[in-house]
C-alpha cells in the first residue's frame, strides 16, 4: 500500500467514525455504546443496535429521518433450542424470539442492524410498513413462518403456507414433518 492509499484509508475511516455518531440522539451523544437511544454491539464489523419493543417505532422513524433509507431485510430467530452465548450487551434481557432488521444508508455507504427481543408469551412488534413499504412481504414471511405479529401491518396474512395451515414451521418446537413412502410388495415368484 502506498502512502497515498494509506492517507485515503485514514480519511475514510475518519469519515466513517464521524458517521457512527451522526445519528446519536441527545441522550447518546458522545457515548460510543449508545446510538439512537439504543445499546450498541458489533458483529462482523457491523454496528448492531438493540432497541426494546417499546422503542422500536420511534427508533425506526429516527433511522429513516437520519438517512437509513433502505430496509434490506426483516427476519426472526427462535432461540428456544440454542444454548450458546448470544452476545447481547449488558442490560438486554434475552427472549425466546428475536426480530432482526438490516438497514442501508446509501449516503454513508454503511449498514446497520437492529435486534429486537420478543417474548414467547406476546410475540409481536410494531410494523415498519408505514416507514419502509418494502418491508411488507418480509414481515408477512416472518409472521407466516415464525408466528410473530407486526402491529399496524395492513395485510398480515400468510404468504408461503396455505391459509389453513396450523402452526409456524420455523419455530423450534414445530414437529418436523415427513411424507410416508409406500412401497409395493415385492413380486412373488412361483
Amino acid at each position: 500500500m502506498t502512502a497515498e492509499d494509506e492517507e485515503r484509508t485514514d480519511e475514510t475511516e475518519a469519515e466513517n467514525a464521524g458517521d457512527a455518531t451522526a445519528g446519536d440522539t441527545a441522550d447518546g451523544a458522545g457515548d460510543a455504546d449508545v446510538l439512537y437511544g439504543c445499546t450498541v454491539s458489533h458483529s462482523l464489523g457491523q454496528r448492531v443496535i438493540h432497541p426494546t419493543r417499546e422503542q422500536w417505532s420511534d427508533v425506526a422513524a429516527q433511522l429513516l429521518s437520519d438517512g437509513w433509507n433502505m430496509c434490506v431485510d426483516v427476519t426472526a430467530v427462535d432461540y428456544s433450542a440454542y444454548a450458546a452465548d448470544r452476545n447481547l450487551p449488558a442490560g438486554i434481557s434475552p427472549e425466546r424470539y428475536e426480530v432482526v432488521v438490516s438497514f442501508v444508508s446509501h449516503a454513508r455507504r454503511d449498514r446497520l442492524r437492529a435486534r429486537i427481543q420478543v417474548p414467547a408469551d406476546d410475540p409481536r412488534v410494531d410494523s415498519l410498513y408505514t416507514l419502509y413499504p418494502g418491508s411488507d412481504f418480509l414481515e408477512r414471511e416472518v409472521y407466516d413462518l415464525m408466528g410473530i405479529a407486526f402491529d399496524g401491518h395492513p395485510d398480515l396474512s400468510r404468504i408461503l403456507m396455505p391459509e389453513t395451515w396450523d402452526g409456524h414451521p420455523l419455530r423450534k418446537d414445530y414437529a418436523v414433518g415427513a411424507i410416508p413412502v409406500q412401497f409395493k410388495a415385492p413380486a412373488q415368484n412361483s
